[in-house]
């Protein structure tokens, strides 16, 4: 399962690229034709084909370090770019937008808005395990306060596993994916216990790399064991015997953190043939995304490990019945695995209690932009966007916010005086957004807001696979007339085609991706119609 892109990272890890000789070679190696290589390489952006200079220095582009980059830090960037042993590489997010504007120099993440000290880092390259963080004191975690952890799975066992409880209980609390679907999860393991057969997966998707997005990086960092412990629990549940965690290459550091935890808990007994002596097994393997945005949709997750082009299913069929290899295969995120043993711990009650008002449990948020502490926030569901933003030291400089993007950048802007707002799957609906990927921007008074959802647009873009002609042409379409207008030079025509563009994309593209690529600026045309307009005035 995926060795041609395991052993396609691996000869790039080696040879610091991949030639056509060494295409060939592996190829011969693998007894595989050799377009098979070719098509992969030619996909995934990670894979490269020229031999790389001393040090490659990847700075995001995308929206939050975009708001966090000046023009003399952009110039500052630009020669260190013309080193002779620099590679400077303009590149999509991160997943650090904490820490704006991001870079990583090779694997291993950097500041970028430090200039002297990303002079010295590159000429030092730092490890990859050098990285440290600040931790959090979490209350999702049933083991916050004692060195035993898995305690939820050995007590589920030794009553005798009851598989059928575990998904009353999940369903009971309430809990939803919180990856950006947000599913009923409860409901998404029971069909995977009704189906048939006896080979199963069940996919952690730790592939989150939508603007703004980070807080699965961070849980991965720091809740590793509960990731494992749920995952663990989702296999006996509905029978899987291997668990996989798909995680982007930029997430080396948090790998490494979860590369402990699987080798604790496998030591532990957590993890093997024989499940805490429950006589299941389950074990867990990481595979490594090789780049791109694309490969958070689900059913393009499942190519990649099939070893082919990252490109969407059609659906139905749907994971849960027809997965990867064909056989069922239950796909939560990073969070949602780690929410499941507090709430089977404790109960769909107490779960339940942990919200706020009428919403259920706790939400893990990353608030970023315009705010003085941006970071991830462990908040009651239904916290308000404005509580939120008190937590994180509020609005920089004291500004008044002017616009909020509540869900990654694939939620509508909504204006700033809607912080009102709870943190929840039906208040941000009712408000014609979406909490999707747990992610609030923070946009102050003073953005050009026509600049940033362009910027947006031209993520998507970027992150398209191609394979639908909607999403493939109409993306580009878009990014060609919102450059015009972020130049001063948009036409009133175009201004009224968008609308209709992003209508059709959102009826006929394929996945997600298509249907949403449009509505960063879609939603601030209705929102800021005065400002957007006054960018489009040419005939």
């Amino acid at each position: 399962m995926g060795r041609l892109i395991d052993a396609l990272h691996a000869l790039q890890h080696e040879r610091g690229f991949l030639s056509q000789d060494s295409l060939r070679e592996l190829a011969a190696n693998l007894n595989e034709p050799l377009y098979r290589l070719q098509e992969l390489v030619s996909f995934y952006p990670h894979f490269r084909t020229t031999p790389p200079r001393r040090v490659t220095l990847s700075v995001c582009r995308d929206v939050a370090c975009r708001m966090q980059t000046d023009d003399s830090q952009r110039q500052a960037l630009r020669a260190l770019g013309d080193r002779d042993d620099v590679e400077l590489q303009h590149v999509s997010c991160l997943g650090r937008c904490d820490g704006a504007p991001a870079a990583a120099i090779g694997d291993c993440p950097v500041p970028a808005a430090d200039l002297s000290l990303l002079d010295q880092l590159i000429d030092n390259p730092p490890a990859v395990d050098s990285l440290t963080h600040d931790a959090h004191a979490w209350r999702c975690d049933p083991y916050a306060t004692t060195a035993e952890r898995y305690g939820t799975l050995r007590q589920l066992i030794e009553g005798g596993f009851d598989g059928t409880a575990v998904v009353q209980t999940l369903k009971d609390s309430g809990l939803r994916g919180m990856g950006g679907a947000g599913f009923p999860t409860g409901v998404k393991w029971g069909f995977g216990a009704e189906q048939a057969g006896d080979d199963k997966y069940v996919v952690c998707n730790a592939d989150e790399s939508e603007p703004g997005t980070f807080k699965d990086r961070v849980a991965l960092a720091e809740l590793s064991h509960l990731v494992v412990e749920g995952m663990v629990l989702a296999g006996l549940v509905v029978g899987a015997r291997e668990g996989i965690v798909f995680i982007r290459h930029e997430y080396m550091p948090e790998k490494a953190a979860l590369d402990d935890a699987i080798a604790a808990a496998r030591s532990l007994g957590v993890l093997g043939p024989d499940v805490l002596g429950s006589g299941m097994a389950f074990d867990i393997r990481v595979s490594v995304s090789p780049g791109g945005y694309i490969l958070g949709e689900e059913t393009a997750l499942l190519e990649c490990l099939e070893d082919k082009r990252g490109e969407p299913r059609n659906k139905p069929p749907y994971p849960g019945e027809y997965g990867l290899f064909g056989k069922p295969t239950l796909i939560n995120n990073v969070e949602t695995f780690a929410f499941v043993p507090l709430i089977v711990s404790e109960g769909a009650d107490a779960w339940k209690a942990r919200g706020k008002d009428d919403c259920s449990g706790l939400k893990l948020i990353a608030l970023s932009g315009d705010v003085e502490r941006p970071g991830v926030y462990e908040v009651p569901m239904g916290t308000t966007i404005a509580e939120l933003i008190q937590l994180g030291g509020g609005v920089t400089d004291g500004k008044s916010i002017y616009a909020i993007a509540p869900g990654g950048a694939s939620s509508n802007f909504i204006a700033g005086d809607q912080t009102h707002l709870p943190l929840s799957f039906e208040a941000l609906a009712e408000a014609g957004t979406m909490l999707g990927s747990g992610a609030v921007l923070v946009v102050a008074e003073g953005r050009d807001i026509v600049d940033l959802s362009a910027n947006l647009v031209a993520f998507f873009r970027n992150e398209s696979c191609g394979k639908c002609v909607p999403c493939r042409v109409g993306s580009e379409k878009a990014v060609a007339m919102l450059d015009r207008a972020v130049a001063g030079r948009g036409k009133k025509s175009q201004l009224a085609l968008i609308p209709q563009l992003r209508d059709t994309m959102e009826q006929t593209s394929i996945c997600g991706l298509g249907q949403v690529a449009l509505n960063p600026f879609t939603s601030a045309l209705r929102c800021f119609p005065d400002d957007v307009e006054s960018r489009f005035t040419e005939d």
